[in-house]
């Protein structure tokens, strides 16, 4: 571990330029790459007390060995500069993003001289415009299918395409009119390509110009009695008519914007885009990110405007038609801290004006939050396969092993955590997963019976002693043939909190002998990994299965937790509501609720609706409708106090 100080730059060495720098280890390995609006600023953030430090950032510093820079001209030069080094040596301190899933996407090979309409799947090549991407492959045939027929550009692979010129005989799709058969010489290179520019015109949104000039040219052919011509130019314009009714459309104005949504907790990001052209969405494309530093949602917007764009740059520089693929506006769930350069540098990419910016009403904002909710449900099911995976599963008790150095994997964990408000209706839960997974049968909730007020270590101390007070009285010999719900063991009890809580959890586990389970606490605010009797945390990788693992269980112990505690808060609350009404006792009040099912519906209810509960006469029928009556208006949960007030 390296000390930042021996390589701190010396004192006014830092130029105040804008440009970008590199972090490198011992090996001059690049472990981190960014821009900056003025270099000594910006670095010299690294180089102070590295207590005060982010615990990711104190990784980056102790981890490097040098530090270099680059002064460019402009924040836009630094832009793409950063990108150009990110794709250059992939730092593994750097966010990075990649494709929650291979889509198709619809490509069209500029590159070769005979351009080819294909389904294309994987990272984009240079030299190829793609359009998408698609859910499926067969709504890409199907667009084609319907398309050809109007573009009619060649399909086929290069070794069908040479077999065909060598024989003198176009493939089928020649012979039917979907393929201009440039194989066969029926139209030049020249023309060929002319047709394939017309459908990616086509497919980047200028639709309607298209549509016009059939209708235009179907007009004139049925005025020339030429009805065999005009009947195929109606044919041509249907289909293209049906091949934009595959695609959603959500805006009249013909807006052309690229949507971005984003789902995320500390360790991950997914990332929703909807491609919108001409007021309609041709595309759908979703990213997974993993946090290996802290960012910011602005600056996870910034950094993949600059990563996807940046592709679409290599393009530009190539001198192919790259521009169409950078929308008018960009709409985001919050601006980047380098808004403006970055909408300069997509001006040049683009040729005229790009909007970053935050939809706050109408349509636009609509569509975000449609994004936003694709981006929450795909971050689901991310997690879900993460989870499933068996080879993560492994490597995550591997590395919780390594990094705790514990003598075995822990298969069994078990995971508290204390939920109260204002120190009332203090509750705690204990989740269970074994070999990576929940096992929800196994989980216990627990009343905290002798604590007042709020005081969470002492709550966790009576947690931890119950668990494991009924561990020691259910490990001797069964005699009544009940299930025992706390006879096994744990490898490893993890405790939602930091220090304090996880010395509660020893005192308590040593109180009672117990000394062969593994102890650690997970702090909510830096994902810090605590040990009991230890200064310093645990820092596991942001990347690590294994902390990916103690964020779940330490989670699901605090949603168990939170369900028990409203749960119960809303008992209190209805129980304060009906207490003290004459007439009315335990049995009765249960009775009450049941039949009514909520106190709300039972303040609705008539006297004579109350007397058709079993055991309720008309006097304490009229006894309950006027206290709730009364107590209605101001019957309310006080979260300052913790209590039902009147």
């Amino acid at each position: 571990m390296a000390d930042p100080a021996s390589y701190r730059p010396a004192a006014g060495t830092i130029p105040v330029e804008p440009g970008v720098y590199r972090f490198r280890d011992d090996k001059a390995k690049v472990l981190y790459v960014g821009k900056a609006k003025s270099l000594r600023s910006r670095l010299s953030s690294y180089f102070q007390d590295t207590h005060n430090l982010h615990p990711r950032t104190r990784q980056l510093v102790t981890t490097a060995a040098s530090v270099d820079w680059t002064v460019v001209a402009t924040e836009v030069e630094a832009l793409q500069l950063e990108y150009s080094w990110i794709k250059e040596f992939d730092p593994r301190f750097n966010v990075k993003y990649r494709d929650d899933k291979s889509y198709p996407w619809l490509a069209v090979t500029l590159h070769e001289e005979y351009p080819r309409l294909q389904v294309m799947r994987g990272p984009k090549k240079k030299g190829v415009r793609y359009f998408g991407p698609y859910s499926h492959a067969w709504a890409i045939r199907e667009t084609l299918d319907l398309l050809l027929r109007v573009f009619p550009a060649r399909t086929c692979s290069a070794g069908v395409f040479k077999r065909a010129g060598q024989v003198g005989r176009p493939c089928l799709l020649g012979y039917i009119g979907k393929c201009s058969a440039p194989c066969v010489g029926r139209v030049s290179a020249e023309q060929h390509r002319e047709t394939v520019d017309d459908f990616c015109d086509f497919m980047a949104g200028s639709s309607t110009r298209f549509v016009r000039r059939l209708e235009q040219q179907m007009q004139e052919a049925a005025a020339g009695l030429d009805y065999e011509r005009a009947a195929r130019l109606r044919d041509d314009v249907g289909a293209m008519k049906k091949a934009l009714e595959k695609q959603t459309v959500v805006f009249a104005d013909g807006t052309d914007a690229d949507v971005i949504g984003i789902a995320e907790d500390q360790l991950e990001a997914a990332l929703q885009v909807f491609h919108v052209r001409g007021g309609r969405i041709r595309g759908q494309h979703g990213y997974v990110v993993d946090k290996v530093e802290d960012v910011t949602t602005g600056e996870l917007v910034g950094q993949f405007l600059a990563q996807v764009y940046g592709e679409d740059e290599d393009e530009y520089q190539l001198g192919q038609a790259a521009a169409a693929d950078v929308p008018r506006e960009v709409l985001v769930p919050a601006l980047p801290p380098d808004a403006q350069p970055i909408e300069r540098w997509l001006k040049q990419l683009r040729g005229t004006n790009v909007s970053v910016r935050v939809p706050q009403r109408g349509d636009k904002k609509a569509l975000m939050e449609t994004v936003e909710r694709n981006a929450k449900q795909a971050f689901a099911l991310h997690k879900t396969k993460r989870a499933s995976d068996l080879t993560a599963r492994s490597m995550a008790l591997a590395e919780i092993q390594e990094a705790l150095q514990l003598d075995e994997a822990p298969l069994r964990i078990e995971c508290f955590d204390v939920s109260n408000l204002q120190g009332t209706s203090v509750v705690a839960s204990m989740v269970v997963f074994e070999d990576g997974l929940a096992r929800k049968s196994e989980y216990r909730r627990f009343s905290v019976k002798h604590v007042t007020g709020q005081d969470d270590v002492a709550s966790m101390h009576e947690v931890i002693s119950r668990r494991f007070s009924r561990y020691l009285e259910e490990s001797a010999p069964e005699v009544d043939g009940r299930p025992k719900k706390f006879a096994y063991p744990p490898n490893l009890v993890v405790v939602d909190g930091g220090p304090p809580q996880v010395a509660a959890a020893q005192r308590a586990m040593d109180e009672l002998g117990i000394v062969d389970v593994a102890l650690c606490g997970l702090a909510k605010r830096l994902e810090e990994v605590w040990l009991p009797g230890q200064d310093d945390p645990v820092i596991m990788p942001r990347t690590s299965e294994g902390l990916y693992l103690l964020q779940r269980v330490r989670d699901e112990a605090h949603r168990f937790a939170i369900a028990f505690h409203r749960q119960k808060r809303s008992k209190a609350m209805t129980a304060s509501a009906v207490d003290g009404i004459a007439g009315l006792g335990e049995a009765r009040r249960k009775a009450l609720l049941r039949h009514f099912g909520s106190l709300k519906r039972l303040r609705t209810a008539s006297v004579e609706e109350v007397m058709e509960v079993p055991g309720v006469g008309r006097l304490t029928a009229e006894a309950v409708v006027a206290a709730l009556a009364s107590d209605a208006p101001a019957a309310a949960f006080n979260p300052a106090t913790g209590e039902v007030v009147s």
